[in-house]
């Protein structure tokens, strides 16, 4: 097994703003550490076992069931299945890294960044505060 320390050291890690452009992240000081994406993009691809003549179909049916298995264990945790809060956090966090590795495989596929997603959505999300229209249904609101 790999330790942390290691996969941080292989990392080359650049702390910038968020997106310079938006006053909202400038004004709660947001940044991110890059670099560690296509190091991330790396390791899915070297990681990853199915056949490339369907695999967007494969990621995406993959993505959809690791999300069901997040849900799963919320839904055990909901219905009162005893798991000591550690192990349950523990257990959707790794869940959550099969996630990650699905997002992480459809968005290099795709030839798009974390970050661009990021951003995208942060300047969605900051549009629909400012026009005071974050609650509601609808892509285009």
């Amino acid at each position: 097994m790999v330790e942390e320390k290691e996969i941080k050291e292989t990392l080359e890690l650049t702390h910038t703003p968020i997106d310079d452009s938006c006053e909202k992240c400038k004004e709660h000081g947001a940044t991110i550490n890059l670099g560690w994406e296509e190091s991330y993009k790396k390791f899915t691809r070297d990681t990853a076992q199915y056949p490339k003549e369907v695999e967007m179909e494969y990621l995406m049916i993959g993505l959809a069931n690791e999300v069901g298995e997040v849900l799963g264990k919320f839904k055990k945790h909901m219905r009162g299945d005893k798991m000591v809060v550690e192990d349950f956090n523990n257990a959707l966090v790794a869940e959550m890294g099969d996630v990650m590795w699905y997002y992480a495989r459809i968005l290099d596929v795709l030839g798009v960044s974390f970050y661009d997603v990021m951003i995208g959505n942060i300047q969605k999300l900051h549009s629909r505060m400012a026009r005071d229209v974050i609650k509601g249904d609808g892509d285009d609101r």
